[in-house]
């Protein structure tokens, strides 16, 4: 019960002031979700729309939902897989989950961390390194995937 009248809130809330660059929509049951999030300006991603699935456990807002990508997108903290590497959608003690966060703050993390990689916290050991020491030839591939993957 706890769970469907957050979300609902949450869902009215993204619905009406959503975050900027962001949306989010039901996608037939209340636990599944659909986002978009747009590229950050001065980012490789930039005029990409990247979608993104959400799928909210029955424990929820005790337990993160599970997010991942369904563009393909070259990032060193996000795999083939659309899998996230990300502090906020894991359970302490490893990550920083708490049911103060929401959906909506989930998401601007998850765009935050688009513009910002995280190096040193890889799900991509190969595309981190690339990040990490030859910048030119790692902004020059995640402008090509989100050319072919993620344009309009």
């Amino acid at each position: 019960m706890q769970r469907s009248s957050r979300l609902a809130r949450e869902l009215s809330l993204l619905a009406t002031e959503p975050p900027p660059g962001i949306t989010c929509w039901q996608n037939g049951q209340l636990d599944d979700l659909r986002a978009q999030i747009l590229g950050g300006v001065d980012t490789p991603y930039e005029k990409g729309i990247f979608n993104l699935e959400i799928i909210v456990p029955e424990r929820y807002p005790f337990e993160p939902p599970k997010i991942r990508f369904l563009t393909p997108i070259y990032h060193p903290n996000i795999d083939s897989a659309g899998r996230i590497c990300l502090d906020v959608l894991k359970l302490p003690p490893k990550g920083a989950w708490r049911p103060s966060l929401n959906i909506s703050t989930l998401l601007t993390s998850i765009q935050l961390l688009m513009a910002e990689p995280n190096p040193d916290d890889p799900l991509m050991a190969d595309i981190s390194s690339e990040y990490k020491y030859n910048k030119q030839l790692f902004l020059l591939n995640a402008r090509e995937w989100t050319e072919k993957y993620a344009g309009q």
